[in-house]
């Protein structure tokens, strides 16, 4: 049987004075708030583009179909990111990596700004996917800092503030833009990264390496920690799924909205992002039920909620009511699912952390892209319809695999 701190072998763990001091305290109210906030800003950057294609196309003389590669360029950065710089959290001093990140940003998105070019822009806007992956260095520091007691809590509060930074970028971008202009959105972004990199600067706690390791063999041991630990291989495949379910849901639900009889303008369509919101909000109290103890069977019971998502959805028909009592209901379970998943991960070992949300993130990355390329065949194979009841089947293999794992998983046993 594992303990919790046997997926990193003792010879390289290495816990600071500091580190003990800090854990005794736990964290403040006021600097999970600040952590929620400065993740979901950050995280923000990988979206100020997608509402804003049209805007760039026609301002740099370039094709909607070059145009779309931002998006594109986008998420590979930040893929690479999550993969190559995330895992340093475990060795670096996160007082200084979360600041130089926050700080790279900030010089990219400049560059975004400033752009002459559609060449220079995918450069530039490369780079930002690539420094934007703070929130995610943010998220397991907050763990880090937390009591054992209060830990779900305030990783549910900063993965909330990471959701909603997702939630409400593309809404906020296209508003500055309609009213000043796409390259003031960067601009804008540009000095609220600046603030948040002075503000974390100051408020994160000076924390000595948790373990040294040379950087390929960091690398390396993201590969060992989820072959080792089956409960991490259990909650991957359940984040993954959750995600390709959710990603599916909202790139169809586009092309339903989009087309008779709802035809609404992309101006619109974006506006029922913000019913996520009150998703996000609500599944804040899934941290708690972690802390609780209820992990296992509030993860039951959140894809027991998504299962009646997507019947809500297949029964929505005309309804805009029920479409969006289906989105809110969605939300509410798989960003609910996402902070349990995080909070349970984050349980597996205090030194692995920052390696253990890099598999997290990158499984729910790939889940997302398939679930993405799916809802592109399944409206054209059977509309909605097969698009939520795909969902619903994808529900039902959740709940069997949480059935069927959840015996094993959280007592370590491989």
């Amino acid at each position: 049987m594992s303990t919790p701190e046997n997926t990193v072998p003792p010879a390289t763990a290495r816990s600071g004075p500091a580190v003990t001091r800090q854990r005794r305290r736990g964290i403040s109210r006021g600097l999970t708030l600040l952590f929620a906030i400065a993740g979901g800003a950050a995280v923000a950057n990988l979206y100020w583009a997608q509402p804003l294609l049209d805007f760039i196309a026609r301002d740099l003389h370039a094709s909607a179909s070059l145009a779309g590669w931002l998006v594109t360029a986008t998420q590979i950065g930040y893929a690479v990111g999550i993969l190559l710089i995330v895992p340093l959290g475990d060795v670096m001093d996160r007082r200084r990596l979360i600041p130089l990140m926050m700080l790279i940003g900030a010089v990219a998105l400049v560059g975004c700004a400033l752009a002459p070019s559609i060449g220079v822009l995918l450069v530039a806007i490369t780079a930002l996917g690539l420094s934007t992956v703070s929130g995610q260095i943010l998220a397991p520091l907050a763990g880090d800092l937390a009591d054992d007691a209060d830990r779900g809590r305030v990783v549910g509060t900063v993965a909330s503030g990471i959701l909603i930074g997702i939630l409400v970028s593309r809404t906020v971008s296209g508003l500055v833009a309609s009213v000043a202009g796409w390259r003031v959105v960067f601009v804008v972004a540009a000095v609220a990264e600046v603030i948040f990199t002075v503000l974390l600067h100051r408020a994160i706690p000076s924390m000595e390496p948790k373990l040294r390791m040379p950087y390929p063999a960091l690398i390396a041991s993201v590969g060992r920690v989820v072959r080792q630990e089956r409960m991490v291989r259990w909650t991957l495949v359940l984040g993954a799924t959750g995600f390709g379910a959710f990603t599916m849901f909202w790139t169809a639900l586009t092309f339903l909205l989009s087309a008779p009889p709802f035809s609404y303008p992309v101006s619109v369509i974006g506006l029922f992002g913000l019913a996520g919101l009150a998703g996000a909000s609500a599944a804040q109290g899934a941290g708690r039920l972690h802390d609780r103890g209820w992990s296992l069977p509030a993860t039951g019971a959140g894809w027991a909620l998504a299962l009646v998502a997507f019947g809500a959805a297949a029964l929505a028909g005309r309804s805009v009511v029920l479409l969006v009592v289906a989105i809110v209901l969605l939300d509410i379970a798989v960003m609910g699912l996402t902070i349990l998943n995080q909070a349970r991960l984050f349980a597996v070992s205090r030194q692995a952390r920052s390696r253990i949300n890099t598999a997290l993130v990158t499984s729910n990355f790939v889940g997302g892209a398939i679930g993405s390329a799916a809802a592109s065949l399944l409206w054209q194979a059977g509309g909605w319809p097969g698009v939520t009841l795909t969902g619903a089947g994808l529900a039902l293999v959740a709940l069997t695999v949480w059935a069927i794992g959840r015996r094993g998983p959280l007592t370590g046993d491989r």
